[in-house]
């Protein structure tokens, strides 16, 4: 099946904490290396959060990083009027569940979970917390499991120290944070999760890459 391409802008950096661990891709995900999934079925977000929109907000910004990294994902549209059809939008009632069904069903090869644990304008920015897990559609194990604690800076800073001009950033702040959209938030913390993840067969270092440094699972990153 034909794979779409995308381009996303890198996000620009401002930290990012703990970034590195001491082992190599191959053996971090190493089952996922072993089972070499082709075709990704991503389940609605499960909210553990008050912000009631926040699931939407990171369903829809989930696939692009998942296909640019090589691997064909079906379509979160058609995914999600099956999910309603069948009463299956809750993906917290699967978690622990056979996920053969969603082979046979959609062809999937393994399930993506995502779970909010975190969602919330703090300061001048967005403060979220996301974990992702990839189970083998056909024996349960999960594939790849990844924390990240990301705070999206949205203050507009000045050069001059003069008491008008701080005031104007502080300002231009506020309004910058009150109309920024959330799936800014959500996109940056799905590239910083997975941008680890080992590339898949639609990508040119397919099985190639075991030997880089994988980063650590849980990490933490303050990006504008």
């Amino acid at each position: 099946m034909k794979k779409s391409l995308f381009i996303i802008p890198l996000a620009a950096i401002v930290s990012s904490c703990g970034t590195l661990s001491n082992v190599t891709r191959g053996n971090q995900y190493a089952q996922l290396y072993e089972e070499k999934p082709i075709t990704l079925l991503v389940m609605p977000p499960i909210n553990n959060t008050t912000n009631v929109e926040a699931k939407e907000y990171l369903y829809t910004s989930i696939s692009r990083p998942l296909a640019e990294a090589g691997y064909y994902v079906i379509s979160p549209m058609l995914a999600m009027e099956v999910f309603k059809a069948e009463s299956a939008y809750d993906a917290e009632l699967f978690v622990d569940a056979p996920l053969t069904q969603f082979q046979k069903f959609f062809g999937a090869d393994a399930v993506v979970f995502s779970e909010i644990l975190s969602w919330a304008k703090k300061g001048f920015g967005i403060e979220t917390t996301l974990r992702y897990f990839i189970k083998s559609a056909y024996t349960g194990q999960i594939l790849f499991d990844r924390t990240c604690e990301l705070y999206l800076d949205l203050q507009v800073r000045t050069e001059s120290n003069s008491a008008l001009a701080q005031l104007v950033s502080l300002a231009a702040s506020a309004i910058n944070t009150a109309t920024t959209e959330h799936i800014v938030a959500a996109r940056k913390a799905n590239y910083y999760i997975f941008r680890d993840i080992p590339r898949g067969k639609y990508s040119p270092e397919y099985m190639k890459d075991k030997d880089v440094m994988a980063e650590k699972k849980d990490i933490t990153a303050r990006v504008k």
